[in-house]
């Protein structure tokens, strides 16, 4: 439990209060099915930047990063490294043709509603396969966050694992299950800067603590001179392709991540994207780079090594810092939890409501009746999330990389290849999805030489191929596919 706990209790309360104030807000503004999921599609560059950058890094950001890098030192600079590139390409590729087209298609709200409407599929095949994806997935991604919000609880406050896990959970599902996308967004602008302020400021004092960046070098070196090598492990072995391939291979996964995707289509207009990657990629370039930097200086300031490295950014704020500005900082984690856990509850409930419930239950279901839907299942997925994540010796890291891997190699090949190859089919879509899904299923739970490579690489691979192979094996798209491909791309 952290010291001053009145102190850092008070911020806590003061921060969950603002954000509830938010979601109300956007409660009021909230009338059709549009305004829940994309927000009428009217944020502008900082809120998009921000709100991407935020709902992407989650609580991983300040718990798994650290963790990561006091646990393997500059080896964990090729994650940092994929990830920035990641960033870049997605909003440069990506961006401006996926806001385009979802909305000429049919002003496509959902990931899987894109692929329907895309590919003019009537058999509902493309968006069941797609939202089906979505929900296994987040399920993961999602407990991954609840489990970040019970090591802080628990740290902070000294609660119960299982009791802290519940609080977080209450926490994130009363803002979004009111104020939808439009909550989500705005707040995620207010914890993206809290982020950005907290990872800029805690390596910066925690470094001088140390002695400077030298003594924090010197430190790491004589605790472990592999630390201050990026291309050997901790144990002293080289790296290998594969580990730094692996790890690189995180970048490949913004491509599939509907939470960060949703940030597009919901751009107010493709004039500000450019805007918009420039913020992005600043505040990733500079909160991947604090992050390392919280795990670098762990490693020079406890003499006793930590039993749980993903708790270094928490201690060294209890350590360093007034019981009130220990709160504000500890916030930035509750802030990049929250951040990310609505996001991605929010994207769940759209399958749910769209895809699922509108689309083979309820055709005529007017926009109220699904803004409800969309709520009631902000609940029940947070219910299952909370479920998954009461395992107290669970890794917000690991977490991440599976459900991580999923998004990227299941929706990221189909989404590219559809936005930039008009002879893509359906069966081909359909294809990709299975086959990049199913191999991050299988592959994940394999080990032993190359099947320790990051199942995300094999995965975006033989999705790729199984969409090529599948569109030019069968006919070709229709005229009304093709045509609507060309309207969109403007060619």
């Amino acid at each position: 439990m952290i010291e001053g706990n009145l102190g850092v209790s008070l911020t806590f309360v003061v921060y969950i209060l603002l954000m509830l104030g938010i979601g109300y807000v956007a409660y009021r503004r909230t009338s059709n099915l549009s305004d829940y999921i994309l927000g009428g599609r009217s944020l502008g560059p900082l809120p998009s930047a921000l709100s991407a950058g935020a709902s992407d890094m989650s609580g991983w950001l300040l718990l798994g990063l650290p963790g990561y890098a006091y646990a393997a030192g500059y080896e964990a600079i090729w994650i940092a490294v994929g990830l920035l590139a990641g960033t870049w390409l997605n909003w440069l590729f990506v961006a401006r043709r996926l806001r385009t087209y979802s909305l000429a298609a049919g002003d496509s709200l959902t990931l899987p509603s894109f692929f329907e409407n895309r590919f003019h599929d009537t058999s509902r095949l493309l968006r069941i396969v797609s939202a089906f994806f979505i929900l296994l997935f987040f399920l993961f991604y999602t407990s991954s966050g609840l489990v970040a919000g019970g090591k802080l609880f628990e740290t902070v406050f000294g609660l119960d694992y299982s009791t802290a896990v519940i609080i977080g959970t209450l926490a994130v599902v009363s803002y979004t299950f009111f104020g939808g996308f439009l909550a989500v967004a705005w707040t995620d602008v207010i914890q993206g800067l809290l982020m950005f302020a907290a990872l800029l400021l805690v390596p910066i004092i925690a470094i001088n603590a140390d002695g400077g960046w030298g003594a924090t070098k010197a430190a790491m070196e004589l605790k472990n001179p592999e630390f201050l090598n990026a291309l050997t492990s901790g144990d002293g072995s080289a790296m290998t392709a594969i580990a730094i391939l692996s790890l690189l291979g995180w970048g490949l996964g913004y491509f599939g991540q509907p939470h960060i995707l949703a940030r597009f289509k919901a751009i107010r207009s493709e004039q500000d994207i450019p805007a918009a990657r420039r913020i992005a990629v600043i505040w990733s370039g500079l909160g991947l780079f604090g992050a390392l930097l919280v795990g670098f200086a762990a490693i020079g300031y406890f003499e006793t090594p930590l039993d749980d490295g993903e708790r270094s950014f928490i201690l060294l704020v209890d350590a360093l810092f007034h019981p009130v500005i220990a709160g504000i900082l500890l916030a930035a984690i509750l802030a990049a939890i929250m951040s990310t856990a609505d996001s991605q509850l929010l994207v769940s409930s759209s399958a749910l409501a769209e895809d699922f419930y509108k689309a083979l239950f309820r055709r005529e279901a007017s926009q109220g009746e699904l803004v409800w839907v969309g709520r009631l299942a902000v609940v029940g997925i947070a219910v299952v999330a909370c479920i998954l994540a009461f395992d107290p010796d669970s890794q917000v890291l690991e977490l991440v990389s599976y459900a991580w891997a999923g998004f990227g190699a299941a929706f990221g090949p189909a989404l590219i290849l559809s936005l930039y190859w008009k002879r893509m089919t359906r069966a081909g879509a359909v294809a990709g999805i299975v086959v990049g899904g199913a191999t991050v299923v299988v592959w994940g739970n394999l080990s032993g030489g190359i099947l320790d490579l990051y199942e995300i690489i094999p995965g975006f691979i033989l999705a790729t191929i199984a969409i090529v192979l599948v569109s030019l094996a069968g006919a070709e798209p229709t005229k009304d596919v093709q045509d609507g491909f060309d309207r969109a791309m403007g060619s």
